[in-house]
């Protein structure tokens, strides 16, 4: 295959000259795979993203080895974007192999965003919607194929390779080789193996907990709340599982505490333990709500919430100084995502580059590692992930929708917006049952800031 038709079409009208690099096909690898070992040098090389919102698509043209910024291209344009499917990029590129989307965009009446470093360079190659060949074109005839274009700073660089082209299992690998990450507490551990046994009993989680007085105390506070309306006096662990909060409830919540235990992060800041544990809190609760609307399991959805953020608390464990930066950053750019500014600390050392597919996977990798349960471990891995479609997407979701609805009171660590109505949709729900959600959360928030602040202290 040569040129994709269009593409051909719109530089010969030009008049602009090109040549066609021929490589080899690389089966599902897209650009990154027929660029590799090619002899081309990847620093002349640029890619071109498709995004998409209501009014319509925008083409970002940006270098091999970056990103887009979507939070730089909301400020620039006013408008929130956000990828194009598979499905959608087939239909709108439908001579271009899947994968090799050109830069060209006046070819498909599609309106074009460059990184403005790119009209600094000599020579560029890009893709052309073949498989088996690549474009190449001077510095000079890009800028003319380009007229009309909007330009800006509008990418993330990467050092080395993207971190998008990183698997999970790479990640999982290089952090357990690099780094030393920390074993689930004893606690926590013996409490994961109980509720494993479905002949395990109250009185056998009760002791258990009470071996440790701090837990202990925390699980009566919590069954004493407001939370429950329980109208008598609870004395005992024994008595908040069976009065009031129930085997698996009690479970997960000294699972969480405990788990906790296995950090080190400073507790100011809006990524300090005593936000982390606000949002845990309120998360959890708005999850276990959602659940029966859901047909998910209420106490699998309250685990979900309660620990999808535990990849923060690595994060901030392993790297003290990089998340005193994090934290610093976060509260200077509240509109800024938070992957966003993680791609700006972790995406300058190579060591640490991995560290650029955020604070969710690295949470995943974590929770599979401590044997935690697969929703648990798929809510916490792809969180950050819109348009989610997989393995316990429910749960997935929920979580989501449970951050989007909590932005609105200021409770989190991500405050630019989401499409709620796009997330209750997948759900079946209404904006009824947001607005009886929303009251919900209003009615106990008093109570979850004064657990979130006795549990981090």
């Amino acid at each position: 295959m040569a040129a994709a038709a269009r593409v051909e079409q719109f530089l010969n009208r030009k008049g602009l000259s090109f040549e066609l690099v021929p490589v080899s096909e690389d089966p599902g690898g897209g650009l990154d795979g027929a660029v590799r070992g090619e002899g081309v040098d990847r620093r002349q090389v640029i890619r071109s993203t498709a995004l998409i919102d209501v009014k319509g698509v925008l083409l970002v043209v940006h270098p091999l080895d970056s990103s887009p910024d979507l939070d730089a291209i909301e400020a620039r344009t006013g408008r929130r974007l956000q990828p194009l499917t598979v499905a959608q990029a087939g239909r709108l590129f439908s001579d271009c192999a899947p994968g090799f989307v050109p830069p060209f965009g006046a070819a498909y009446g599609i309106p074009v965003l460059i990184e403005e470093s790119l009209y600094q360079a000599g020579r560029l190659v890009v893709a052309c919607g073949s498989s088996s060949r690549l474009l190449a074109m001077t510095g000079r005839d890009f800028r003319l194929a380009m007229a009309g274009a909007d330009k800006g700073h509008v990418t993330i660089r990467h050092s080395g390779q993207a971190a998008n082209a990183i698997t999970l299992d790479e990640v999982a690998e290089a952090l357990q080789k690099l780094y030393r990450l920390p074993p689930m507490p004893a606690l926590a551990l013996k409490i994961l193996t109980l509720t494993s046994n479905p002949e395990a009993s109250a009185r056998e989680l009760a002791e258990l907990i009470e071996y440790d007085p701090s837990v202990t105390a925390q699980i009566i506070r919590y069954a004493r709340s407001a939370l429950f309306h329980y109208p008598g006096q609870i004395d005992s662990v024994q008595e908040a599982v069976t009065r009031v909060l129930g085997f698996e409830r009690v479970a997960h919540i000294a699972l969480g505490i405990a788990s906790v235990r296995a950090f080190d992060i400073p507790r100011q800041g809006p990524l300090g333990m005593d936000q982390f544990w606000r949002h845990s809190l309120y998360c959890a609760f708005v999850c276990q709500r959602l659940a029966p609307q859901c047909g998910a399991d209420r106490s699998l959805a309250y685990l979900c919430g309660l620990l999808h953020n535990f990849g923060l608390l690595l994060v901030g464990h392993l790297f003290p100084a990089e998340f005193e930066e994090l934290n610093r950053l976060r509260a200077a750019n509240p509109e800024v995502s938070l992957r966003t500014l993680e791609q700006q600390v972790f995406g300058t050392d190579d060591d640490q580059q991995m560290l650029t597919v955020g604070h969710g996977v690295i949470g995943g990798i974590l929770h599979k590692l401590w044997q935690l349960p697969d929703p648990v471990i798929k809510a916490a891995g792809v969180h950050q992930q819109p348009g989610y479609e997989g393995e316990h997407k429910t749960y997935v979701v929920m979580v989501q929708l449970a951050n989007a609805l909590l932005k609105e009171k200021g409770v989190g660590d991500e405050f630019n917006p989401d499409d709620i109505g796009q997330l209750a949709a997948q759900l079946g729900l209404d904006a009824g049952n947001l607005d009886h959600l929303r009251e919900e959360v209003d009615e106990v928030s008093d109570d979850l800031d004064s657990l979130a602040h006795s549990l981090s202290s």
